[in-house]
């Protein structure tokens, strides 16, 4: 009831300022009314949103210069993530209130206004938002434009390019969670093959359980060297020059002892990537953070796609790299 009550306060003075123009004593200049990204939030009867960011103390955050770009859930969005996570905005533990203002965050861009026509032109790609993962790193958001402007695979836009003074509104139809590796992995088309290669190691007797492992947000953190899908389709032509051998025809015991070649304890991101010996759960390969390369034990030299590094999640980092590391042969 505090928070409502909060909510209705807040309605109430964004109602008197839009009702209110300041004129000056000597010219009856109209003095424009500054509106913020809570103003419009509020506008659009984005009450859920509005109590949420009062049990998370950030209204006062988004009430500031910004610019913010906010991804506003609409309020049966709002309605799903109590009822799925049993949350009570009124009664939050320290520990539930970091999360769901880390939740929150992870809607909001700082330092740009990023409109439907930017993200249309960009086609797809990644942002970073406020929220933080691993070693306090932004968390990434994966954007794509082919059917709308959709958001970590799951989250599309309804209602874009709400203005405000200090930023712009688009009110989406779902909260979008704290994404995890899985979650840039399967949203990602690119990254289709190593997708299946997680599911043929895992059907298998995998060191990890790969699919579960890089799904679970309290998992790692881990730093995933991704191959991109053409780097696998490479590998294959590489094994067999004739072309007849697909990625389902490997041995899954084969795929599991690649992939761990790829994979490294801890959160790397690019800027602290070493010059020299990498440990992955396979064995060592060798990096050069200058020419932004790693090489596997065959020699075989691999780029890291510099478009395409802190790919960051609540659970790990991802790096595309073009070409698959293989054990020693």
């Amino acid at each position: 009831m505090k928070i409502i009550l909060k909510t209705f306060k807040l309605l109430s003075v964004f109602l008197l300022v839009i009702g209110t123009t300041a004129c000056s004593d000597d010219d009856d200049t109209i003095t424009p009314t500054r509106t913020t990204v809570v103003d419009v939030a509020l506008a659009n009867n984005l009450t859920s949103l509005a109590a949420a960011l009062e049990a998370t103390d950030l209204t006062s955050t988004l009430q500031g210069d910004g610019p913010f770009t906010v991804f506003a859930p609409s309020n049966d969005a709002f309605t799903q993530l109590l009822t799925d996570t049993g949350l009570d905005l009124e009664n939050l533990s320290t520990a539930e209130e970091a999360l769901v203002k880390n939740i929150l965050l992870n809607h909001v861009i700082i330092g740009s206004v990023t409109s439907s026509t930017d993200l249309v032109n960009a086609g797809s790609g990644y942002t970073n938002t406020a929220a933080t993962g691993p070693n306090q790193a932004n968390l990434s958001l994966y954007f794509t434009t082919s059917t709308g402007v959709m958001l970590n695979g799951s989250s599309t836009v309804t209602n874009a390019d709400n203005v405000a003074s200090n930023g712009v509104v688009h009110i989406v139809d779902e909260v979008i969670g704290l994404p995890t590796i899985a979650t840039f992995a399967t949203t990602n088309p690119a990254l289709s093959n190593l997708v299946a290669a997680l599911q043929l190691a895992d059907s298998g007797t995998p060191t990890v359980p790969y699919i579960s492992t890089v799904s679970d947000a309290s998992a790692g953190p881990f730093t995933v060297f991704a191959p991109s899908n053409d780097a696998f389709a490479d590998l294959l032509i590489e094994l067999d020059p004739s072309g007849n051998t697909s990625l389902g025809d490997l041995d899954p015991a084969t795929v599991d002892a690649v992939l761990t070649y790829h994979i490294v304890s801890g959160n790397v991101q690019s800027s602290s990537l070493p010059n020299g010996t990498v440990a992955t759960l396979g064995g060592d390969i060798t990096a050069d953070n200058s020419a932004f390369t790693l090489t596997d034990p065959n020699a075989r030299v691999s780029n890291i796609v510099t478009s395409l590094v802190d790919i960051q999640s609540i659970n790990g980092v991802v790096h595309v790299i073009d070409k698959v590391l293989l054990p020693m042969q």
